[in-house]
This record gives structure tokens, sequence and C-alpha cells, in this order.
């Protein structure tokens, strides 16, 4: 056997006994403790819900279960409130998707500019240093009163929280590239267009990537507050509406699946951006 894969099943084998010891720790720490009726179970009975509420937190086997059942069946619909999880993950990738193309769109070509001229950088450095530490929810007020719309409006939100890692990674990218390099294609008299895409874009484009990958991390947290401020759609919302139903085993449920899917969309551009710095 050799050493990388000693080291892998090594990896594996502590990761699995962590996720042993953190559910046994779970599991004992939400032994039953009840006593009679709650204000709770109150609740969930006026909110239609009949299934009586545990207090405290949900067991690993309530998980796994609210996990199959989920599972099962995630493209249902019932109406506005109740919404498989797969319907709801759709929407909010959706608009993850949305935006993070319309910012890749808006960056790339802007963050070209700012890398390759000087003067540009000068001239916009100021704004981005501005607009950039401003929190992207809050200009949800602001979208939701010009737009109308709160699915347009998650959109934008996301649009402008993957706008700042990928445009200032792609100017440092493209400013970085090898001066040589651009030497060589000025004096073999290189057309600036086809510099770009032949020289520039190759050799900044694992920088390029790397702020395509923390947008990516930052649009998929943002998406998640987003959905619970304006509602209606989204695992957000999922989120938000299975907390005021008091189901804390979804809403535990729905977190798994957020981390999941983050680190689905994490691993599918790290991949890329390291297929991409080894062609390079």
């Amino acid at each position: 056997m050799s050493l990388g894969s000693r080291d892998f099943w090594g990896a594996a084998a502590l990761s699995l006994l962590l996720l042993v010891f953190v559910l046994g720790v779970w599991q004992i720490s939400t032994l039953p403790k009840r006593q009679g009726p709650s204000a709770n179970d109150e609740y969930a009975k006026l909110m239609g819900r009949g299934a009586k509420k545990t207090e405290g937190l949900p067991t690993p086997g309530q998980i796994g279960k609210t996990a199959w059942k989920q599972l099962a069946h995630p493209f249902y619909d019932r109406g506005s409130n109740d919404k498989g999880i797969g319907i709801q993950l759709a929407y909010s990738l959706a608009r993850v998707g949305a935006g993070y193309l319309l910012a890749i769109v808006f960056a790339v070509p802007l963050g070209f500019l700012i890398g390759m001229s000087p003067l540009m950088h000068r001239a916009l450095d100021p704004f981005i240093q501005v607009l950039k530490p401003i929190s992207p929810l809050a200009w949800m007020p602001l979208a939701l009163y010009t737009i109308k719309d709160s699915s347009v409006s998650g959109v934008f939100v996301i649009f402008i929280c993957s706008l700042w890692p990928m445009l200032i990674n792609t100017a440092h990218g493209v400013a970085s590239v090898r001066r040589d390099w651009l030497n060589v294609a000025r004096t073999l008299e290189v057309k600036p267009l086809r510099r770009a895409f032949r020289v520039i874009l190759p050799a900044a484009a694992p920088t390029i990537l790397t702020g395509m990958r923390i947008s990516m991390g930052i649009a998929w947290l943002v998406i998640v507050a987003a959905e619970m401020l304006v509602g209606g759609t989204g695992i957000g919302y999922f989120v938000w509406n299975e907390w005021n139903n008091l189901d804390l085993a979804n809403v535990i449920f729905a977190i798994l699946v957020i981390g999941v899917v983050g680190m689905a969309l994490d691993v599918a551009i790290g991949r890329l951006q390291k297929l991409v710095t080894y062609v390079d």
C-alpha cells in the first residue's frame, strides 16, 4: 500500500471516528426528558400540526427519519407554504446561478480592464473600496423597492455579493501576468483582443477561478439569509418556515442539506481550478 493510500484511509477512519463521537454525544445529550405537555405542543396544535414536538433538540434517529421522509418525496407541492426540499433547493440554486452568471459577465471583463490599465485602476479603486464592504443584505430593501419582485431582488443580491471577489481577483490576476510575456506579444504585434485571450487569460485563469470559488461560497451563504428575509420559496425560507412551525428536525435536516450542497458547489469549482492550474 502506498503512502498516499495509507494517508487517505487513515484520514477516512479518523473522520468516521469523529462522526461516531459527535453522534454519540448528540444522542446522549438529547435523551428524553419529557414530563408533560408544553407550550410548544399547544402552539403546534394551533398551527395545525398535530404531531407532538419534543422539547430540546431532536435525536440523530429523528433526524434520520426526517431525512428519509423528505428525500423520499423531495418534489411534492401542497401549496405555498408546503413544498418539498427538492423544489426549495431548485429555487435557491436558480437564484444563485442567475446572480452568479451575471456577476461573471460583469466582473471578468471589468477586471481585465482594471488589471490592464493603471489609469482605470486608479479611477475605479475608490468606488470599489467604498462599495465592497457593504453587506449584500443591506441592498435588499432598495432592491425590493425598485425591482418590486422578491425573487429578482434575491438574484440582484447574489450578483452584488458575487461581484467583488471575482472583480478583485481578476484584476489582480491580469495585473500579475509576467511582463516578459506581454512584451513578446507586443513585439510580435499581437492584437489586444488576441493578446487578452491567448496570453493574459491562460496566465490569470487560476487567480480568476479562485475569485469565482470565493464568490460561490459567499453567494450560497447569502441566498439563505436573503430568502429568510423575503420569504416565499427557497431553502432559506424552508428553514424559517419550519422554525415557525416548531419542527426542529426539519430545520436541522435543512441545515445539513445547505452544508452538503455548499460543499458540492465548492468541490466542483475547486476541481475546475485544479484542472486549469494543471493545464497551465
